[in-house]
């Protein structure tokens, strides 16, 4: 009797209002997401916490928490808006049509690429919405962690039998220099000559980080790091401000207008052989949306996003891109 009560008291704009608010942890940043105002959202959590009889969140400073009557009921919401998704998706599709959301998480350096594979798939079905969050490693993984996505695209495949994977593209990863540096010219530099140059250094918990530091870990040659930066765009203007010298994946360069500003110097073990995955937890139920462009990504996706060997052409260097 108790869960027909609640039914006939509980709405579904209370739950998506909680559903926000529990999500950032935050009335403000939920008010800001739906549009509405502080005290509508305060209004609402409170008539739900009324009906369900517990607290729902509770204030420890100036920080909101959920109460274990909240996460229970976080999980339930989750549940529920996922399941009216995929019937939404289901009977749109039954009409043959795609309508809907798809939601994407990725690291920063697949910004380059992805949203060009989202054009020719957007203008195929323009009825999907797309929610696309860039983040680092260690945020899509915490993403994932908490089912906020459909698809995840990392550059490094978890060490987890209960995740499937797919080998998206290679990303391989390229020692950048301003343009005439004193290395420009030399052939098969050494990493402990590298070394020696300033370096300017993704941000810890990036996936590039993690990949130059195990390279040169594993040959015992620290690094001089001169700057730690969180963004790609911005070590690329401290590269061309003569700052010192990164390593990128060369997909950075795919729009990169000042090409001629930097130089990709020839070190040895480069480019680091990286790859790009598409991730999902074993148990997910893949909504249609989500399959139909996990299929895109595994066909006509992988030679729109295959670029690095067209980039090298275009800087007028060597093919060093590593291919299978």
């Amino acid at each position: 009797m108790v869960g027909l009560e609640l039914s006939q008291q509980i709405t579904l704009h209370q739950l998506k209002v909680f559903e926000a608010a529990a999500r950032h942890c935050s009335f403000t940043r939920a008010a800001e997401e739906l549009f509405l105002t502080q005290p509508t959202i305060s209004m609402q959590i409170k008539q739900l916490t009324q009906a369900v009889g517990l607290p729902l969140f509770e204030q420890v400073g100036k920080r909101l928490f959920l109460t274990d009557a909240g996460r229970q009921l976080y999980v339930t919401c989750k549940d529920i808006f996922d399941r009216l998704s995929l019937l939404e998706m289901g009977i749109a599709d039954m009409k043959g049509m795609k309508r809907g959301r798809l939601r994407l998480a990725a690291i920063t350096t697949t910004k380059y690429v992805v949203p060009r594979l989202l054009g020719p798939f957007c203008q195929r079905y323009p009825g999907i919405d797309i929610s696309f969050k860039v983040t680092n490693h260690e945020g899509v993984l915490e993403r994932m962690a908490e089912n906020l996505d459909d698809l995840y695209i990392i550059s490094q495949r978890p060490d987890n039998p209960e995740i499937n994977s797919y080998l998206f593209i290679e990303n391989p990863l390229v020692v950048l220099a301003p343009h005439g540096h004193p290395l420009s010219n030399e052939k098969q530099i050494s990493l402990e000559r590298i070394a020696e140059e300033p370096f300017i250094m993704r941000e810890p918990g990036s996936g590039t980080r993690q990949a130059i530091q195990q390279l040169f870990d594993k040959n015992n040659i620290p690094i001089k790091i001169r700057l730690e930066i969180g963004s790609n765009e911005a070590i690329k203007q401290a590269i061309a401000s003569g700052l010192g010298i990164s390593v990128l994946s060369i997909h950075s360069l795919a729009l990169e207008g000042v090409i001629s500003q930097f130089t990709i110097l020839d070190v040895v073990d480069f480019p680091i052989s990286r790859n790009w995955y598409v991730i999902y937890p074993a148990g997910k139920q893949l909504s249609i949306i989500a399959n139909t462009f996990f299929e895109y990504l595994q066909t006509e996706g992988r030679q729109l996003a295959d670029v690095a060997g067209l980039l090298n052409q275009l800087i007028g260097q060597p093919d060093k891109t590593p291919h299978p």
